[in-house]
């Protein structure tokens, strides 16, 4: 206290001597000891004020690659046009929602491959202890992981676990077993949490663990068309670098939902090493959100392009969808096309209608319309495997390439369970980031 009392009163004359030994000298005895009087344990001053503490050191995260900006707003959700089925499922209401970011494309064979790659090397690398025991469980060294060599027989017998049996081996080659790699989710339920009549529980009664198998069911190209040649699709579509930027299909609504839990991992794993904050959650759109960003801010137009046609005013086709009675190639694709194929809507959003329908968080129920707020609508139901096959009914939305017309429109609801995987029906995902002004387009 003597040195800085002292230091803060020296002659200002003495700043203005040219012995720039001296001035430096001063210049690290100030940074050291510097003028105040005190600091406390959080770094604040130590004066008796209200200064505030922030909750992490560093908040510098960037656009997030491959999104989109979706500016809160309101629009009406609901039928634009007649209710051609008569389903009488979708009443035209008001509805506000908040602003978020939105994966431009759906999520691609290779965005996914990540994913089922991460798995893979992390199950691998605790087979083979590539790590070391952190607080009773066990930490993958991950820059060891990344060296693993997958074509070396010592590496194939210590992970002999996620290999082929011989009998399901083909001319006895050694291979990964697709249906070994599992996720292991663990989350926490907030809704659950929240109810008046859970207060005062433990917080272990709200932590939901379980695997999920990650490979996606390539089989379906074969399984939902009978009496349909498409194995070329099951051998080539998820495994080909050809396909590596078109959707991923195959993948039920519980992956979809696990790779989000993934995806958020990553990132916050990563934010974590630089010492930043770490951000909410990926997660799927909820049905309100994903029509209000299909839309683009055309709230009562049929389409994510407008009204009323799929052709534009020089005959082309407007998306990835089955036009007239089956011609399916005169879109340009036969099957599913690239993830940005087409023309993006005024939120810079492709195919949002057609290529692949895509997986929604919310549960379907006919009447839903009827019960839900008119601020960020929201119905979920997370069943559990006993559950009847009515309580698993997901909300998929945009229709797919081998749908007709009217599943294209932006208000079209339709469901399919979350057990199930298609082979036209992928996911994109979104995120609740902060809307500040550096991450507006």
């Amino acid at each position: 206290m003597l040195l800085k009392h002292y230091i803060c009163r020296i002659p200002f004359k003495i700043m203005k001597m040219r012995n720039l030994s001296l001035l430096t000298a001063m210049a690290v005895i100030l940074a050291a000891a510097g003028c105040k009087s005190g600091s406390s344990h959080n770094g604040l001053p130590d004066d008796g004020q209200l200064h505030g503490v922030a909750p992490a050191n560093k908040y510098n995260l960037a656009k997030p690659p491959g999104m989109v900006y979706i500016p809160p707003g309101t629009f009406h959700m609901g039928p634009s046009d007649e209710d051609m089925n008569y389903a009488f499922t979708a009443r035209n209401k008001q509805v506000s929602i908040n602003g978020f970011w939105m994966d431009a494309t759906e999520i691609t064979n290779n965005e996914y491959r990540q994913f089922v790659y991460w798995v893979r090397d992390s199950m691998a690398a605790t087979l083979m202890q590539y790590g070391k025991d952190v607080d009773g469980k066990f930490q993958i060294d991950w820059k060891k992981a990344q060296t693993i060599k997958w074509n070396d027989k010592a590496t194939i017998e210590k992970i002999d676990q996620l290999i082929l049996t011989p009998e399901n081996r083909i001319f006895g080659k050694k291979e990964i077993d697709p249906s070994k790699l599992e996720y292991h989710s663990e989350t926490f339920n907030l809704k659950e949490a929240a109810k008046k009549a859970n207060e005062g529980k433990p917080r272990s009664q709200f932590i939901e663990k379980k695997n999920v198998k990650v490979y996606p069911d390539t089989l379906v190209w074969i399984r939902d068309f009978s009496y349909s040649y498409n194995e070329p699709m099951t051998q080539r579509y998820f495994s080909h670098p050809a396909f590596g930027n078109y959707p991923v299909v195959g993948v039920n609504w519980n992956q979809a939902t696990v790779f989000c839990e993934w995806r958020t991992l990553y990132l916050n794993s990563a934010l974590e090493r630089q010492k930043k904050a770490t951000e909410s959650s990926f997660r799927l759109p909820t049905e309100a959100e994903w029509e209000y960003a299909a839309r683009g801010g055309r709230s009562q137009s049929m389409f994510p392009w407008g009204n009323y046609y799929l052709r534009n005013k020089k005959g082309c086709l407007l998306a990835n969808f089955k036009p007239g009675r089956g011609n399916y190639p005169e879109d340009g694709a036969f099957y599913t096309a690239r993830a940005d194929a087409y023309w993006p809507n005024d939120f810079g959003l492709y195919c949002m209608a057609g290529n692949v329908s895509e997986w929604t968080s919310s549960v379907y129920y006919e009447g839903a319309y009827n019960f839900q707020h008119d601020m960020n609508p929201d119905i979920r139901y997370n069943a559990s495997p006993t559950d009847p096959p009515r309580m698993k009914r997901k909300v998929i939305r945009g229709g797919s390439w081998k749908d007709v017309g009217y599943y294209l429109e932006t208000s079209t609801r339709t469901y399919e369970y979350q057990d199930t995987a298609k082979s036209y029906i992928g996911f994109r995902c979104i995120i609740d980031l902060p809307a500040t002004g550096s991450r507006r387009r």
